[in-house]
């Protein structure tokens, strides 16, 4: 059986001393030795094949430098890039990332979490968190260091990197209402999580400044952010026999489900209804019509989750002062938007008799 090789083995064969080795070798503490000596380390420690012994340092300094990642859809392409930044700043800080899914399902969530921490993690990134989170509350007791990413808690002692969902509703009502728009509606993301309750009340709010049509009945609540809601959303608008020009979704999927059931109406985007999204995931562009949408910063909002963890972690507990970083957004205006047109009514489907609108209200998942 191969020998393991050990720190002292890369120290004997670079003529160093063995702490110079493990400097170097640590990206935190890499700086304190020359450049040219640390590349030296390193290509001895690769030539060797030097692993170093997780056990062993996690004894010695109580950390295992491994980070819990929880997303609640892997399969939404908003989260890849989140995850990748989170990745890309712990390995920048000498850590490792576990990635885990829990399908929006909160039992699952806090057994995930309970898997995390025994194998040892050092704390969490939670981008699938509720407003009212009773997992978060649990870690909090325990001094689990945790940032949630994406969506947000509501309460000041929990670190937090989301973005500015009223900026991102200003913007796209006031690009609808520079085309013309006055009657929008709006499908609203779940009201249970943060993103779907802030970007609902800044339509509402912003809807209200800029003096557009307050009518309650275009509003209508999605019970999770998915494509099959939005249709379904889309048709209960329809069917309210209510006039609308343009739709505002909560998020892309929401919108991409929204244009679907306008086309199986015989609505077409943006000609009878202009739509919007929000996010920006990946590929949008190439949809037919490429969407309209407010970008958030999906990477850097990771890479961020993660910095601020690991400043938490490397804190001793009575020292952490959570922070709360809220990140720009931009609108990005494609082939989804465009003027209204005066003939059109859009509220009334074209060859189809009205449908029984959904009566269950999912505003209180």
């Amino acid at each position: 059986m191969r020998k393991r090789v050990t720190l002292k083995d890369v120290a004997q064969a670079v003529g160093v001393h063995v702490s110079t080795v493990s400097r170097a070798l640590d990206p935190k503490t890499r700086h304190l030795i020359t450049p040219e000596i640390a590349d030296r380390i390193l290509k001895a420690s690769e030539r060797l094949d030097y692993r170093p012994n997780a056990a062993a340092y996690s004894l010695k300094t109580k950390r295992t430098r491994t980070i819990g990642v929880i997303v609640p859809d892997i399969t939404n392409p908003i989260f890849p890039p989140i995850i990748r930044g989170v990745e890309d700043a712990l390995a920048d800080q000498g850590y490792f990332a576990i990635l885990a899914n829990t399908d929006g399902k909160a039992g699952r969530e806090a057994a995930i979490a309970d898997t995390l921490l025994w194998r040892g993690v050092d704390g969490l990134v939670l981008a699938s968190v509720e407003r009212h989170d009773r997992l978060v509350e649990r870690l909090l007791a325990e001094a689990i260091p945790i940032v949630t990413v994406n969506r947000r808690v509501e309460r000041e002692d929990i670190a937090s990197v989301v973005h500015d969902d009223r900026d991102g509703m200003r913007r796209v009502l006031a690009h609808l209402a520079d085309l013309g728009h006055t009657r929008i509606a709006n499908i609203a993301g779940p009201q249970s999580f943060s993103t779907g309750r802030e970007r609902y009340e800044a339509f509402e709010s912003v809807r209200a400044a800029l003096g557009l049509d307050p009518d309650r009945r275009l509003v209508v609540f999605a019970s999770g952010f998915n494509e099959d809601e939005g249709e379904r959303c889309t048709a209960e608008l329809l069917d309210g026999g209510v006039p609308f020009t343009a739709i505002v979704c909560s998020n892309d999927r929401l919108a991409i489900g929204a244009i679907a059931a306008l086309r199986q109406r015989g609505l077409a985007c943006p000609d009878d209804v202009s739509v919007t999204g929000y996010n920006d995931m990946p590929m949008l562009d190439r949809l037919f019509p490429p969407l309209t949408t407010i970008r958030i910063e999906q990477y850097q909002a990771g890479a961020m989750a993660a910095e601020l963890l690991v400043e938490m972690i490397e804190e001793a507990p009575e020292h952490r002062k959570p922070r709360h970083i809220v990140l720009p957004v931009e609108l990005v205006v494609r082939g989804s938007t465009a003027p209204p047109s005066p003939a059109r009514n859009a509220a009334r489907p074209k060859g189809r008799g009205r449908k029984a609108a959904v009566s269950e209200n999912p505003a209180a998942g």
